[in-house]
């Protein structure tokens, strides 16, 4: 199936500064996270037949051109099914048709499958480009550094689900949302797991030494300079407080954080 990537400026706080939309199919074809318009972008939809948009999660650097290039193509709009709302809010429409986790969206001969893929996002999904093909996964893993899991949106649980459902996959390729494309796509899910492990664990031994508040573990479990993303980094350590409250490992009322029953 052929896929093409666009890049499309998103603004400083984006990692990379752009967002990739993709063109999957020819005649037919889906359009995947229009963020916005650029001229080679323009040219690719209007030089194939996109019959379908989709977009892999409702954040606002992924939906910018969702109306507009609808518009302009007559193409089926798509939302996951139960978050329609929040897809109106993000695009300013409402959808034609919603998926969920299974559903295949046929181009000819070819088929994209729509793959579970919460925890980035509540409404987040990947679509898989034929079977057993390169997977367009969205903000779910990026090639360099890491992906902002931030609480109370993000789901660090989830998140961590998500990698290893995509590990277990084993795509031939990851198309992300941002940056280039992740040709070797176990070696960087067990980078990303690996790291949200380690970062776990800093924050388990930040409370065992004291800190007690998300302020106090942000400042134990970081040693770079957070300077321009402190915000990001304290609500994913808020995501981390969160997953280890439900598995017992603290104690966390939203404010205070206390040592809780290790779970070996």
């Amino acid at each position: 199936m052929r896929l093409a990537r666009f890049s499309i400026p998103a603004g400083a706080r984006v990692p990379t500064g752009t967002t990739n939309a993709y063109l999957l199919g020819r005649d037919p074809a889906i359009l995947v996270d229009p963020a916005g318009r650029t001229e080679d972008l323009d040219r690719a939809v209007a030089d194939c037949d996109v019959a379908h948009v989709v977009v892999t999660h409702t954040h606002h650097d992924h939906v910018g051109a969702v109306d507009a290039y609808a518009a302009e193509t007559g193409a089926t709009v798509w939302a996951r099914y139960g978050r329609t709302d929040r897809f109106r809010e993000a695009t300013g429409r409402d959808p034609d048709r919603t998926f969920t986790p299974g559903t295949t969206i046929t181009l000819g001969g070819d088929r994209v499958r729509v793959l579970e893929a919460t925890g980035h996002a509540p409404d987040h999904v990947a679509f898989e480009a034929g079977r057993g093909g390169p997977v367009c996964c969205g903000d779910c893993a990026i090639a360099d550094g890491s992906v902002v899991v931030g609480a109370p949106e993000g789901d660090m649980r989830a998140y961590l689900s998500t990698l290893r459902r995509l590990h277990a996959i084993d795509p031939p390729a990851l198309h992300p949302g941002h940056g280039p494309t992740i040709d070797e796509p176990r070696e960087t899910l067990e980078r990303l797991l690996t790291h949200r492990y380690r970062r776990e664990r800093r924050v388990l031994e930040a409370v065992d030494d004291g800190a007690r508040s998300i302020d106090e573990v942000l400042a134990a479990a970081y040693e770079k300079d957070l300077t321009g993303v402190r915000d990001l980094a304290a609500a994913t350590i808020r995501a981390h407080v969160e997953k280890l409250a439900v598995e017992g490992n603290l104690q966390w009322d939203g404010e205070r954080i206390e040592s809780g029953d290790r779970r070996e």
